[in-house]
């Protein structure tokens, strides 16, 4: 656990950001939230309710972020960007060009070309960016990767995930389901984080993607399925639904030569099955204590950052090829990596 005083800007106070603080508040006594960022008088007076709640001082209130920027940078650490997709890279800009170390949800940005100027601001300012996998962030993933380029496992020959949730109707109404504030639906926004981590998981570019998008009677996709090809010629398949049960879960497996790895998007679990009468094993990796603990550890040195800027440059990437496909009756894209 943290003992280095970090003062933390919340920037965004929906329903997102209040299950982060709750997570913060009762668990991290060295972090202070001292100023939030809330348009929204319904959304902040729920937001202070959890620091009723944990004790915890009442943040102030500043809904312009220009403003609480001139007014308290100097006084604050990081801000953590929890606001709906579009402004993400104008919000994540303004806070690394006043000083601030950030932490960023996904996904990321809109599109590659804010990704890249949100690098380069990064770069300029020499601030810490991260962006909130849950899945890069967890030992769970870091260990599943160190597992795949240790060969221990053989080669890798296929890669397949699946994504699923009740989106749909839990979004219907709601700003994700707006394709100019989202940047897309389920798959960009759930779905975010199965790319990502399969992505992970691969450790090589991209080449070619096909895709089929479905939205039916909504304005943003809400399912679809992904074949894929990275470099090493290595197929992966992936599928979305976002017209589920009320759940939102993952399942990825890595097929190789001497075993076969699961996970989900999350990291919420490891497991390996070496032979079909043994069944799957777990494997012991410390339970990941979420994002924020993870970004705290960056901070102070005791780990590199495992969710930098540029995952949120592929993402951002993958997605553009993904619709281009979508929008040609899922013919491949080749892609250029440069």
């Amino acid at each position: 656990m943290t003992t280095t005083l970090t003062k933390v800007l919340i920037v965004g106070c929906g329903a997102m950001a209040r299950e982060h603080i709750k997570r913060i508040l009762p668990n991290f006594k060295n972090t202070v939230i001292p100023i939030i960022c809330e348009p929204s008088n319904e959304a902040y007076l729920e937001t202070i309710k959890i620091f009723k709640e944990n004790n915890r001082p009442e943040p102030i209130n500043e809904p312009d972020l220009k403003k609480a920027l001139i007014k308290y940078a100097n006084k604050l650490d990081v801000a953590f960007i929890i606001t709906p997709h579009s402004m993400h890279y104008s919000q994540a800009k303004m806070c690394m060009e006043a000083g601030l170390d950030i932490l960023i949800e996904k996904p990321m940005v809109m599109n590659p070309k804010e990704a890249i100027e949100l690098i380069k601001t990064r770069d300029h300012t020499k601030k810490l960016a991260a962006v909130a996998f849950q899945g890069s962030m967890s030992p769970q993933i870091r260990t599943a990767m160190q597992l795949l380029e240790s060969g221990k496992l053989g080669r890798i020959t296929n890669i397949s995930g699946i994504v699923w949730q009740n989106w749909a109707k839990s979004q219907a109404g709601q700003w994700r389901s707006n394709p100019e504030i989202s940047g897309g639906g389920f798959l960009f926004d759930t779905g975010a984080h199965l790319l990502n981590t399969v992505a992970n998981l691969a450790g090589e570019d991209f080449t070619r993607i096909s895709a089929i998008l479905h939205k039916g009677e909504y304005k943003v996709e809400i399912s679809g399925v992904i074949m894929a090809q990275l470099k090493s010629g290595i197929l992966v398949t992936l599928n979305g639904c976002g017209e589920s049960i009320i759940s939102c879960a993952a399942d990825i497996r890595v097929f190789c030569t001497k075993a076969i790895l699961r996970t989900d998007s999350w990291g919420k679990f490891l497991d390996i099955q070496w032979h079909r009468e043994t069944g799957w094993e777990k494997v012991n990796v410390p339970e990941s204590s979420g994002v924020w603990e993870e970004f705290l550890s960056v901070r102070e040195g005791k780990i590199a950052n495992p969710s930098p800027l540029e995952l949120g440059l592929r993402t951002a990437k993958m997605w553009e090829n993904i619709k281009k496909s979508a929008a040609n009756n899922g013919n491949p894209i080749e892609i250029k990596n440069n």
